[in-house]
């Protein structure tokens, strides 16, 4: 793992200095925004959706000029995600990644703003010709990225979170719920890299099924150190869908169970990047590493 240790750093690195690279410092009256945005993504986190990205890129010879671009596209909207997740009319969070949230730092209106340019940057950065030179390839990842975030995605997951909290979902649901609003992203991440090499419907197949074990994995990992996490090492409060009443995989699984199924996805995970070989080296770490973080 000490090879993926550094890979990861690596990434952090690389993804922290495009970041402040696209989103400028601003001195005109609406400054007020571009400090909410810089804020929120320079607030730490694994970066694991922009790993993914490289990653998977990587794996077919892909520029990292171009893939740290879509990287950190990438980590706009995960960030965006989780600006507005935290707003009072969602999860009313007061901690993200052990810092007071954006709308705490800043108001709502500035959190919503920031969450709303951080999306739109991200397309803007997606459809730059710096990012790659063919046009047809700028314009499907925009297609991959937009059915990834919208209501038949991250969205749609977002909506089915709100209405779980006055509803009884059982595995189907949550499984449905966590794929839209936790997978999709992760997904996409693993497919923009394929689209960014030119990857073929074989090899897109079986990154798309790697993602979705290794979304659903995530996930049941979350459910667990929501319940027994340290919350100082999590950076935000725990025991959230407990309190809420919401069924997680661990409440209908039990925490033996949920953490045994997490394990089998990591391992069917790992199964369907053989074809990839030494290449997928670095996927498979990633796919350990998620199972076995403690925040």
């Amino acid at each position: 793992m000490i090879k993926f240790t550094e890979a990861l750093t690596d990434v952090v690195a690389a993804t922290e200095t495009a970041l402040l690279t696209l989103i400028p410092e601003s001195e005109g009256p609406e400054s007020q925004v571009f400090q909410a945005m810089r804020y929120a993504v320079m607030a730490g986190g694994k970066r694991l959706r922009p790993f993914l990205v490289i990653a998977s890129a990587d794996l077919f010879n892909v520029s990292r000029s171009c893939s740290e671009r879509v990287a950190a596209a990438i980590e706009m909207i995960h960030t965006y995600s989780l600006i507005h997740d935290d707003l009072p009319a969602m999860d009313d969070d007061n901690l993200r990644r052990g810092k007071p949230t954006c709308h705490l730092k800043f108001d709502e209106a500035t959190a919503i703003l920031a969450g709303d340019a951080l999306l739109t940057l991200a397309f803007e950065v997606i459809a730059h010709s710096d990012t790659h030179n063919s046009a047809k390839v700028r314009s499907d990842l925009v297609l991959e990225i937009s059915r990834a975030v919208g209501a038949q995605g991250m969205v749609g997951g977002q909506m089915l979170d709100l209405i779980a909290e006055q509803s009884v979902f059982g595995m189907p649901e949550i499984t449905r719920l966590q794929r839209m609003k936790t997978g999709a992203l992760i997904n996409c991440s693993c497919q923009v890299g394929a689209i960014l090499g030119n990857a073929s419907e074989t090899q897109r197949h079986l990154l798309n099924a790697y993602a979705y074990d290794v979304g659903l994995a995530f996930q049941i990992i979350d459910d667990l150190l929501d319940v027994d996490g340290d919350p100082k090492e999590l950076g935000k409060a725990t025991n959230k869908d407990v309190k809420a009443g919401k069924a997680t995989f661990v409440s209908l699984l039990g925490a033996e169970r949920a953490r045994a199924q997490a394990e089998i996805l990591t391992s069917q995970a790992i199964e369907n990047l053989e074809i990839f070989g030494d290449k997928g080296d670095l996927l498979r770490d990633l796919a350990r590493f998620v199972i076995e973080r403690h925040k």
